[in-house]
């Protein structure tokens, strides 16, 4: 399956969720244990459901029966495969 970081996913599209990791965009420690708890977990099934203005942030997201609004650099931490 190939890899992408949430951030590039269209709207609509479904995923799981393969690591957290801030890699180069410069996201704080705090910010991947705050995903994590949040349930971006390895495995885990997310849905990008919709976008800001533009096709920017935030971006709404859902994670089992929860939704999130997630800025750029949260949803750029989020490495998930795509079916």
């Amino acid at each position: 399956m190939p890899s992408s970081r949430l951030s590039d996913l269209p709207r609509g599209a479904m995923a799981t969720v393969l690591a957290v990791s801030a890699g180069d965009h410069g996201a704080e420690p705090s910010t991947l244990n705050r995903l994590g708890e949040l349930g971006f977990l390895p495995g885990e099934q997310v849905q990008v459901l919709r976008r800001g203005p533009g096709g920017r942030e935030p971006i709404a997201v859902q994670v089992g029966e929860t939704l999130f609004a997630l800025r750029l650099v949260e949803a750029r931490c989020i490495e998930v495969s795509v079916p």
